[in-house]
């Protein structure tokens, strides 16, 4: 391929969007070369590995707009320290067929049990739009938006996204105006878009968490129609890797 013709065809794929075509069209030469390839064989790779740069892109910029708290993946989780909790159930949960069903994913326990970092690796590879938040943060994001006459606006930040993970659920009582907040999101996004939540209490102390027994039925019922419930009621990793860290500092003062 001549110089005058592989300047051209950079400067053509750089004015189409096709960077990643720019930069490697050397390496697609040699690899035509090498295989022998057909003309239009050399343009299904092309394509193809152009669709597969812009996927990549699109989905780690997608993990930067999701303010996921941290990277995680279900690899990365200790299943032998949580030896009541099934790795099956996670796994047929990471199928990801709940999301393509607009339907739900609960992760229930004490605190330290590894809720979040379940709910994370699964929100993260869903290949779909994702948005984090903890409950205390949502509403107290809609509840300014709500005084300040923006309350439509700020809901399509937790109404937009195709996953929508809701952490930390019971942490702090809620008000009523608050609980109702909570619930017209739960109930705009109800066979329209996947929750995943976690949350300290049982589905039977929700009416304590939002203040009112009828508005937690509601909320329950919307989210519990079409809901993956998985519980973790075992010992907690972080108080596991302080103790670990004190008793190392207790051998090296020895």
């Amino acid at each position: 391929m001549s110089e005058l013709v592989s300047t051209r065809i950079r400067s053509t794929a750089a004015k189409l969007g096709l960077p990643h075509l720019a930069e490697a069209l050397t390496e697609y030469a040699q690899r035509a070369d090498e295989a022998k390839m057909g003309y239009l064989d050399f343009i299904d790779l092309v394509l193809s590995e152009e669709l597969a740069v812009r996927d990549d892109r699109r989905f780690r910029q997608g993990l930067r707009l999701s303010r996921l708290p941290h990277q995680k993946t279900l690899e990365d989780y200790d299943f032998s320290f949580q030896p009541e909790l099934d790795p099956r159930k996670v796994k047929d949960l990471a199928t990801l067929s709940f999301v393509e069903a607009k339907a739900n994913a609960a992760l229930l326990g004490p605190p330290g049990v590894g809720k979040t970092h379940i709910a994370v690796a699964l929100a993260a590879w869903a290949g779909y739009s994702i948005y984090f938040t903890s409950l205390d943060d949502m509403v107290r994001n809609l509840t300014a938006a709500e005084a300040v006459g923006r309350l439509t606006n700020k809901a399509g930040t937790y109404l937009r996204p195709a996953v929508l993970v809701l952490d930390e659920v019971g942490y702090q009582p809620l008000a009523r105006a608050e609980a109702n907040l909570v619930f017209q999101v739960i109930s705009k996004r109800y066979e329209k878009g996947s929750i995943i939540l976690t949350s300290n209490k049982t589905f039977i102390e929700w009416g304590q968490v939002f203040g009112d027994e009828v508005l937690a039925t509601a909320i329950l019922d919307r989210l519990l129609h079409h809901c993956g419930v998985i519980s973790i009621n075992g010992p907690s990793y972080r108080l596991k890797n302080r103790l670990a860290a004190i008793e190392r500092e207790r051998d090296d003062a020895a």
